[in-house]
């Protein structure tokens, strides 16, 4: 029932506004004017032809060939069309990405279940359609853009992971990669994900204790004799704790849910020695990961780059700042939680506990912060002369509004990111905030523009993995995301603009 009153919620709404931004909008407009000739392209049979200031793979044309022949046959039979190519007008093509949407909240939907199973159906339902509603998802859901089909790819690729079905799990990531090449991280992200679940849940769950005597025994053998049984004890807390299988821990089949008072340092000990006993068994399981992975290197070796097109202006840069917003946005995204005053006081008094070590931790943090905003903070030159987007006027009137200001919204940075990995913390473990982490970083810091497009993959994974029960926070962050799309959907159909130097109706975007 859940995941069809999902279906159904979110089909009201890509339906209704999807026939208004059809009817203002019917011309192909910003990247559209791009992607949709190549598609129609590609619905004429002709697959050797190529834009060249396309910079991500054809995937998504593909999926719209699809979408159009399911449709082509009702078409032909009212006589609204005669051939298949003339099925592929805009509206059609930008109804590839309203099916996707209704699919990805469905995903959403499975995902939370999976990893919550105590959460109730009217909960988890709830949920989903809010995370349907993010803004950035939200509008490119009407515009024929890659982000819904990409963000529905990797979600599905993790939904099969989780499900333990790693070999769909790889095809779905080879589709994923396909719709956009960085979602190869993403990829990866979720490999590491299933082989860190695989190995922590089978060696929790047999309870490999020769394997851990075994590797006591080694670790212990340049010790003393009067040390052995002292440092054995010490050592198989370690490695209970990092397992889950403490005495203290509430027995799980999920490893979400497992016992996290171990180290980052354990739980890589025991991963590794798990992997290494399980070595050929997860080699097969996780392979189809693997052949995709080596596919897409010699991909990159014969294209000469990451990106297709336009290769000049998508050159690979160390934007470290890039880390920098993707924090305050992701905080900004669940202000409910991170943005209020006993999150503040309970980070603080979780600072207080571990002093001094939580000090030093926050003033590496700050001095990072200020040398990536100092001196890897780039202002790309498609930011600067495009007024369409909302980066533009956050750089201008922001960031860029003064010298200082860059460097005084750094303790917010700060902040913002010990916010999100605080709530993190409570309920995943150490090892998979560092992957998450480095995946994230592997996204966004080769990116020179500064563009929350590239957010939202990352933001579901943080979102999905936090764990917010308040139902309130829920509720009002669903009404945040409301008014920011009539806002942003509202200024894109009613509220269009001309340039002096280039003709045509412009119109603002995220």
């Amino acid at each position: 029932m859940g995941k069809v009153a999902v279906a159904v919620i979110v089909s009201l709404w890509v339906i209704s506004v999807s026939i208004l931004v059809n009817r203002i909008v019917p011309e192909p407009y910003m990247d559209e004017i791009f992607h949709i000739p190549q598609a129609q392209q590609y619905c004429i049979g002709d697959f050797r032809s190529w834009d060249p200031m396309i910079t991500t793979p054809p995937g998504l044309y593909y999926l719209s060939l699809v979408h159009v022949a399911s449709l082509f046959p009702s078409i032909f039979i009212v006589q609204a069309a005669s051939s298949f190519s003339e099925v592929c007008t805009t509206a059609i093509l930008r109804s590839v990405n309203g099916v996707l949407a209704v699919l990805c909240s469905i995903i959403v939907y499975e995902i939370i279940t999976l990893l919550r199973p105590n959460l109730s159906e009217r909960k988890a339902t709830i949920f989903a359609v809010v995370l349907a509603l993010y803004p950035l998802h939200w509008f490119f859901t009407f515009l024929y853009y890659t982000d819904v089909a990409s963000l529905t790819a990797v979600l599905a690729m993790y939904l099969a992971c989780l499900k333990k079905s790693y070999w769909c799990s790889a095809v779905l990531g080879a589709l994923a990669v396909v719709i956009r090449q960085t979602n190869i991280v993403w990829m990866l992200f979720v490999a590491c994900t299933g082989v860190i679940n695989n190995t922590l849940v089978c060696t929790r769950d047999n309870v490999e204790e020769n394997n851990i005597d075994t590797a006591i025994r080694k670790t212990n053998r340049s010790t003393s004799n009067d040390n052995v049984t002292s440092n054995s004890n010490l050592r198989r807390r370690k490695f209970s704790n990092a397992l889950g299988t403490d005495k203290q821990s509430t027995p799980s089949a999920s490893f979400f849910s497992a016992n996290h008072s171990s180290g980052l340092l354990d739980e890589v000990e025991v991963i590794l020695l798990a992997l290494w006993h399980r070595k050929w068994e997860l080699l097969v399981s996780f392979s189809p990961f693997l052949m995709v992975f080596v596919s897409f290197l010699a991909f990159v070796h014969w294209n000469g780059s990451v990106v297709l097109g336009a290769k000049e202006a998508h050159t690979v840069s160390p934007h470290f700042a890039q880390i920098m917003y993707f924090g305050l946005v992701s905080a900004l995204a669940v202000a409910p939680l991170h943005c209020s005053i006993g999150q503040i006081v309970d980070l603080f008094q979780s600072f207080w506990k571990r002093r001094p070590i939580s000090f030093f931790q926050v003033l590496i943090a700050v001095i990072a912060g200020f040398f990536s905003v100092h001196f890897y903070s780039i202002a790309h030159p498609y930011l600067i002369a495009d007024n369409r987007h909302y980066p533009f006027y956050l750089w201008r009137k922001v960031i860029n509004a003064h010298w200082s200001m860059k460097y005084l919204l750094v303790p917010l940075y700060v902040y913002s990111w010990f916010s999100v990995l605080s709530t993190l913390g409570k309920v995943q473990r150490k090892i998979w905030i560092l992957a998450f982490f480095l995946a994230t970083a592997a996204v966004l810091v080769p990116a020179p523009l500064i563009e929350f497009r590239y957010y939202t993959i990352p933001l579901y994974f943080m979102i999905l993995h936090s764990h917010i029960n308040d139902y309130h926070s829920w509720l009002l962050m669903g009404l945040i995301y409301l008014a920011l799309n009539i806002f942003t959907m509202t200024i894109f159909l009613f509220r269009p603009f001309h340039w002096d130097n280039e003709p045509g109706i412009q119109r603002f975007i995220w």
